[in-house]
């Protein structure tokens, strides 16, 4: 593992060798982000890189709890634990790279793929990230762990808190989140507090806790979770034999995990693990396109907030806290940012579920804004393109069921009628059931 590790501050670039409860400079009040001499890449360390990439796999037949994680495995691009420290695992990482066939033929595409980090322990990308931090917050000597959260991160950091012996306090906007995503929390043990405010308010009230109290952050504020995060993007690589695809699109929340990305993509390029950077873009909803604006209206100067709503609670987030590093990552590797309505991504989420591949309603904006960019010519139909889903299908089910149902626009639009599949209810009749079956290949026949 590399021998030191800094933080560095995304605004002034000061460099500092601690950081404060809230992670941010101590100069300048910005972001801070960890890096090391270890990943800066010479001409000289193509040998290197080789050894990394054989070791790297080598790692995935070891029986040790480091190298069974699909973040720790990767540790020479990690900062370092105390030799002495096991690091907090759950075997994250590890996740699958899908193919889409049938979304590619109806978008015209030859090369799309998804990786689907919602196949992590808890059910989403968080937990890539917060096995990193969680490791750091127990070397701390933290007794207590805190995160502000739309749902995927409150249960990640719960059950990590867990797995380390630690106590775990949740803030959440009350009435704006999933309950299956809540009720994780409550059952890896952490205290749990429904905030009657939005997730900004939760995140700006964290803020003042940490310097008051003994609380240790693990938002993605927090720069070691965008460390774990980035192995997202070294993981997804070596899937792909390090040839990098044309594209790369990222649901936009927060915006920590396509600043992890990004990160990770840019190291990787410069110790000459990869030859060229893809092009990474963020979409996000209509009802919460900070971003989106922020670029459109200041060139990306300064942060246009808005009073998010969207049914994709997970990036139903306003004031993004990682925006500067998105804007940054975007623009480093020639992305773009785009919007998508409420109809547009649960046309993407049924798209996708027709694959035999569910994700939430965040994570079918990639679908939807993929689209988009085809439309106006960002994306090329002879181009590869990788669609990061960034949590299982069964963290909002209450979706699912009322899109199928009906109730998720009324009166629902015809562009998803053909979509929809509600339950039948039936006699227990032989017959009737035989019938449905009769009718059903009709119409699939009708299609044909």
């Amino acid at each position: 593992m590399n021998s030191s590790f800094h933080f560095r501050c995304i605004g002034c670039g000061s460099v500092h060798e601690s950081a404060g409860p809230d992670f941010r400079c101590p100069k300048c009040g910005d972001l801070l982000e960890i890096t090391s001499p270890a990943w800066s890449g010479k001409p000289a360390d193509m040998g290197r890189a080789k050894e990394w990439k054989a070791l790297w796999q080598q790692r995935r037949l070891s029986s040790k709890r480091e190298d069974q994680s699909g973040v720790w495995r990767f540790r020479e691009l990690l900062p370092n634990l105390n030799q002495d420290l096991q690091p907090v695992t759950l075997r994250e990482g590890n996740t699958p790279l899908y193919r889409l066939q049938r979304c590619a033929e109806g978008t015209g595409l030859s090369q799309l793929h998804a990786k689907h980090q919602g196949m992590n322990p808890t059910g989403s990308f968080k937990d890539v990230g917060m096995t990193v931090a969680a490791s750091f917050a127990r070397q701390s000597g933290a007794r207590w762990v805190a995160c502000a959260s739309t749902g995927n991160t409150s249960a990640s950091m719960a059950a990590y808190a867990a797995r380390g012996g630690m106590r775990s306090l949740v803030l959440v906007p009350d009435g704006k989140i999933s309950w299956s995503k809540l009720s994780q929390a409550l059952d890896y043990g952490a205290l749990t507090c429904q905030l009657r405010t939005d997730f900004d308010g939760c995140l700006q009230l964290l803020q003042e806790l940490v310097r008051q109290a003994p609380v240790y952050q693990l938002n993605s504020i927090n720069p070691f979770r965008l460390e774990g995060q980035k192995t997202l993007a070294i993981e997804l690589m070596e899937q792909l034999d390090w040839q990098p695809p044309d594209h790369i699109i990222v649901p936009g929340g927060n915006l920590g995990n396509s600043s992890a990305i990004g990160k990770g993509l840019m190291e990787m390029r410069d110790l000459g693990l990869i030859s060229r950077l893809p092009t990474l873009s963020v979409i996000q909803a209509e009802g919460a396109n900070a971003l989106v604006r922020t670029m459109r209206e200041t060139g990306g100067a300064r942060l246009v907030s808005v009073q998010a709503e969207t049914r994709a609670t997970a990036i139903r987030i306003g004031n993004p806290a990682s925006w500067k590093k998105a804007i940054k990552v975007i623009q480093d590797t020639g992305g773009a940012c785009e919007q998508v309505s409420e109809i547009e991504i649960a046309q993407a989420k049924a798209e996708i579920g027709q694959e035999g591949i569910g994700c939430e309603p965040a994570s079918a904006v990639t679908l939807a804004g993929l689209k988009k960019l085809l439309q106006q010519g960002f994306v090329q139909p002879g181009q590869s393109v990788v669609l990061v889903l960034t949590g299982h299908v069964l963290k909002d089910p209450e979706y699912v069921m009322d899109f199928h149902r009906g109730e998720l626009f009324s009166p629902t639009p015809d562009s998803l009628e053909h979509l929809r599949r509600e339950p039948i209810v039936l006699d227990a009749d032989l017959s009737v059931v035989l019938r449905i079956l009769e009718q059903a290949e009709k119409q699939e026949a009708s299609k044909l």
